[in-house]
C-alpha cells in the first residue's frame, strides 16, 4: 500500500500544489492529508465535480500551473461538461491532472450503485480522450507512474487520470477535524422525523447513511418500506425526486431526508423547488458540515444559512432545530404549514459501527413505491 504523504509529496516534487474535488471513500486517506496538510488557497473540498474542474481552470489561469481534481468515478457524470467544455484541446486547452476512485470495479464486490459507473470508468476516460494509468500499489511503481503522468500533461497540456483501486493507500485520519457541536446523533434525528410522518406520506431519503438509518428504523419499528424511495446513487438530486413526486401527487406529504453535502452539491434545486411551491413538500438537511461517510471531510453546511437560502428561494417556512426539542416542533410545525418547507437540522458527526444496509434490491424499492403510491387511499383530499 502507498503512504498518503509519499503520494502527496511526490505530487508537490512534480510541481502540483493546488487541489480541488469531492471526497471518495477509496481516497479518503489521501483526501484527509491533503486537508491537514495544504492551506486553504490551495485546496478546496467543492461543492462538485464539475467546479472542482473549474476551480482548477481557474487555477491554472492565474498561475499557469497544474491543478489536482480528486473525485469518486461516480462524479464524472458531473465533470464530463467543464472536461468537454472548457479544458479540452478543442475548447481552453488547459492541463490537468485528475484523480479518480475506482468504486464497483468488475471484478470486485460493491454496492448496486457502483456497478455501472465502475464498467464504465476507463471507458469513459477513452471517450473523452483522457490518457490514464491505474495506480500501483507498490510506492516505487507509483512513483514512476506519477512522472510517467505529469510527462504527459506537460508535453501535451491536457487532462490526465491517476485511476485508484479500493486498498490502494494506508489508512490516514483526519486530525483538523472542526469541532462537533451537534447534541443529536444524525440516526435520532431520523428517527423523529420518520416517526412524525403520517400514513400517507412519503420520504425520499439520500445518498449514504441518512438512507441506511431510515431502513433500520422502519425495521425496528416492524414497518414496510414501501413509502421510502432510498436513493443509493445520483448523489445531490434527492430533492428533486421528491418534487418530482410532490408534484404529481398534491395529496401526499412528500418528506426529502436530504444531507448538507448533498443539497450543496446541487443547489440549484432548491431555486426550482422555491419556484414551483408544492404544499405537500418538507425538505430535512441533516447538517454535520461534514462529508460523513467518506472520512468527515468539511463541508460547507455550516458556514452557510441554509434558513435564509431557503426563504430566498420562495420555502414558505425555513426553520433551524439545533437541538432534540427544536426538531420535534419543527416537525410539527411543517405538518401543519403550507409547503415548501426546509428544516436545517444540526446533528453530530459519526455513525453506529454496526450500522446495517438496506437488504431490498433498488429495483424492489422502486416497485415497492410505486405500488404505495398507486393507492391513493389514504391521500387527502
Amino acid at each position: 500500500m502507498i503512504s498518503p504523504q509519499f503520494f502527496v509529496e511526490k505530487l508537490r516534487a512534480e510541481g502540483v500544489e493546488f487541489y480541488a474535488g469531492v471526497p471518495d471513500s477509496l481516497l479518503k486517506s489521501v483526501c484527509a492529508y491533503i486537508t491537514d496538510h495544504t492551506d486553504e488557497a490551495h485546496h478546496v473540498i467543492a461543492a462538485n465535480e464539475g467546479g472542482a474542474v473549474a476551480l482548477a481552470a481557474g487555477y491554472h489561469l492565474a498561475t499557469g500551473r497544474v491543478g489536482c481534481v480528486y473525485m469518486q468515478n461516480s462524479g464524472q457524470g458531473n465533470a464530463v461538461n467543464p472536461l468537454c467544455s472548457l479544458t479540452d484541446r478543442d475548447v481552453y486547452h488547459m492541463p490537468l491532472l485528475l484523480v479518480v476512485g475506482w468504486r464497483g470495479r468488475p471484478g470486485v464486490h460493491d454496492e448496486p450503485q457502483h456497478v455501472k459507473q465502475g464498467k464504465v470508468t476507463t471507458g469513459l476516460l477513452n471517450t473523452l480522450g483522457i490518457d490514464y494509468t491505474v495506480l500501483a500499489r507498490e510506492e516505487a511503481a507509483a512513483a514512476r507512474q506519477i512522472e510517467q503522468a505529469m510527462a504527459c500533461i506537460r508535453r501535451s497540456g491536457e487532462a490526465y487520470a491517476i485511476v485508484v483501486e479500493k486498498d490502494t493507500f494506508e489508512p490516514y485520519t483526519l486530525a483538523c477535524a472542526r469541532p462537533d457541536s451537534g447534541t443529536m446523533s444524525r440516526e435520532e434525528a431520523v428517527r423523529i422525523v420518520a416517526s412524525a410522518m403520517d400514513g400517507a406520506d412519503v420520504a425520499v431519503s439520500t445518498t449514504g447513511m441518512i438512507s441506511r438509518e431510515l431502513f433500520e428504523h422502519r425495521a425496528a419499528e416492524g414497518q414496510g418500506h414501501g413509502r421510502d424511495f432510498l436513493t443509493v446513487g445520483s448523489m445531490g438530486h434527492a430533492s428533486q425526486i421528491a418534487l418530482g413526486i410532490a408534484m404529481q401527487q398534491p395529496g401526499r406529504r412528500v418528506w426529502c431526508l436530504d444531507g448538507d453535502g448533498a443539497a450543496i452539491m446541487h443547489m440549484g434545486g432548491m431555486a426550482i423547488v422555491g419556484q414551483k411551491s408544492p404544499g405537500n413538500y418538507v425538505h430535512i438537511v441533516f447538517n454535520n458540515g461534514a462529508h460523513d461517510s467518506v472520512g468527515g471531510q468539511p463541508t460547507a453546511g455550516q458556514c452557510i444559512d441554509l434558513v435564509a437560502i431557503a426563504r430566498a428561494c420562495r420555502y414558505r417556512h425555513a426553520m433551524l432545530a439545533a437541538d432534540e426539542a427544536a426538531l420535534r416542533s419543527a416537525v410539527a410545525e411543517a405538518k401543519r404549514a403550507e409547503g415548501p418547507v426546509l428544516v436545517d437540522v444540526r446533528v453530530r458527526r459519526g455513525n453506529r459501527k454496526d450500522l446495517g444496509r438496506p437488504t431490498t434490491t433498488p429495483a424492489e424499492n422502486k416497485e415497492a413505491l410505486m405500488a404505495f403510491l398507486s393507492d391513493d387511499s389514504l391521500c387527502r383530499g
